[in-house]
């Protein structure tokens, strides 16, 4: 779950204490990618493992999705989904059998030639062993087999506009047999790069794959290094420990690498909705005057402009503007603190403390204090917790539900459902009619979906089931001769094969 854009970490990490970009580390590596060259990026998000079947957390598939582990479709920066492991594929009349014809020269790392019956294996196995909350995304799936070596058929139980699309995410991740006995160690996939080394607390390097079926990277090693605060990432940046900024944490520090002929700054979306989570299921936040109190006291824009330099979108649901049927519904609750204070009289609980238990990453930490002080200035009474991020928040938040209130960018694509079609999800919201209107959405034409889809986003704004403060954007700051960086941080992945140096 959330925070590809977030900061973690555990053993302190400073500028200048690991030397791998451009000066360090890349000549003598292994042999067969596109070049000697190699490449560091500063991240915020460590993995708590690599096992991301068992394992929540943003990070994981951000390091090893479609880089380690490949899929059969994937996505592009502008949401559009292409080929990967799947040349090709069709769809039957009643749109629940789905043929893909599969690459011939795929390899795991461990040799195996990639077959369908891999592919096969994946899928079912999601069903099977998977715990994590995202698996729910196979469901529908009765029937996956290999008709050859290249050619795999799956079988829906009923029509699903989402399925495919899934797919591109961790839960199309393909996977051998033989390799899924050590994954929170040792991932075995197709893809451009294999795990060369993870030291915890500070840096995970990825090196070419020798044996890759597709384009050899240009990058022969790429060691993804984790940042404990702001400062220390751009001071990596300005000092060349690092080549790139993956995710800028301080967006006003912008300024201090825009006019340098030596770095590029890339600004575009993502999406990463920042929401101030609600625990439905329980008192106060299972009075929806409360809940509308709490989003009429909020000033977005003040607040954005406040935690976030202004950087970002406010959007007022759980849909980004990437997204067909995204709809902007900023307008249901405008910041009204004189309704937001009769609302939450009216309910009688203004005397309720609410426990704003949030995570150790810097939006969140920024934010929280915002939304703490906006909350009581309306009258509510606000207890601010900071939990570590990801142990702490993980079991207290996500798994326990012993909040009151969150925040955290849930960065996952098309994540509605998800996050409150599922009563026993960590937000806790059981409403029937949006968890039928989403199976509808799901299993209609695709101009059904839009029009269901833009129901449900709708229903759930104003049913209040939680306040999207804004879209998290994407914001890199690079050496100026890095390229293929997205723009547009739309997959779960930093996809560095299509990375280079001009």
């Amino acid at each position: 779950m959330a925070a590809a854009m977030a900061a973690t970490l555990v053993a302190a990490c400073s500028a200048g204490s690991t030397t791998t970009g451009k000066s360090g580390g890349a000549s003598g590596g292994a042999s067969g990618g596109g070049s000697s060259d190699a490449l560091a990026i500063g991240l915020v998000a460590e993995p708590a493992s690599l096992d991301f079947t068992t394992t929540d957390g943003a990070a994981i598939p951000q390091a090893l999705l479609y880089n380690v582990y490949e899929t059969l479709v994937k996505l592009d920066q502008n949401g559009d989904i292409k080929p990967a492991l799947a040349t090709s594929w069709t769809v039957s009349p009643d749109r629940k059998t789905y043929t893909f014809k599969l690459v011939g020269n795929a390899k795991f790392t461990d040799g195996h030639a990639f077959t369908a019956k891999d592919a096969a294996f994946s899928i079912n196995r999601v069903k099977k062993d998977w715990t994590i909350s995202l698996k729910a995304a196979m469901d529908v799936v009765t029937d996956a087999k290999a008709v050859s070596d290249t050619e795999l058929q799956v079988t829906l139980a009923k029509p699903s506009n989402g399925w495919l699309y899934r797919m591109t995410s961790r839960v199309g991740a393909m996977m051998t047999e033989g390799g899924v006995s050590s994954l929170a160690t040792k991932p075995v996939g197709t893809g451009p790069y294999t795990l060369g080394t993870w030291n915890r607390g500070d840096s995970i390097t990825l090196n070419a794959n020798t044996g890759y079926w597709g384009t050899r990277p240009h990058f022969n090693k790429v060691t993804l290094k984790y940042f404990k605060d702001a400062t220390a990432l751009n001071n990596a940046l300005l000092t060349g420990t690092i080549d790139v900024i993956g995710t800028v944490q301080a967006p006003e520090s912008l300024a201090q690498f825009q006019g340098n002929d030596k770095y590029q700054i890339i600004e575009g979306t993502t999406n990463g909705e920042v929401l101030l989570s609600f625990n439905n299921s329980r008192p106060p936040l299972d009075d929806l005057k409360v809940r509308k109190a709490i989003r009429y006291g909020i000033d977005h824009k003040a607040l954005l402009d406040t935690c976030w330099a202004g950087k970002g979108t406010l959007i007022g649901s759980m849909v980004p503007p990437t997204d067909p049927w995204y709809e902007d519904l900023t307008g249901l609750y405008p910041h009204d603190p004189a309704k937001a204070k009769q609302l939450l009289q009216e309910s009688g609980t203004a005397s309720t403390p609410l426990r704003l238990r949030i995570p150790t990453l810097p939006y969140a930490v920024s934010c929280g204090q915002v939304v703490k002080s906006q909350l009581e200035q309306v009258g509510f009474k606000v207890t601010l917790d900071q939990l570590e991020f990801p142990a702490a928040w993980l079991t207290t938040v996500f798994k326990n539900a012993d909040y009151d209130l969150s925040i955290v960018a849930h960065v996952e694509p098309r994540d509605l459902g998800a996050v409150f079609g599922n009563p026993k999800y960590y937000t806790r919201y059981d409403n029937a009619q949006l968890q039928a209107d989403l199976a509808a959405a799901d299993a209609g034409t695709p101009e059904e979906q839009v029009t269901l889809m833009k129901k449900a986003a709708r229903e759930l704004s104003e049913d209040a089931a939680g306040d999207w403060l804004f879209l998290i954007p994407n914001l890199i700051v690079a050496d100026k001769g890095i390229t293929g960086l997205p723009k547009n941080a739309i997959a779960e992945s930093f996809d560095l094969g299509e990375l280079g140096r001009s």
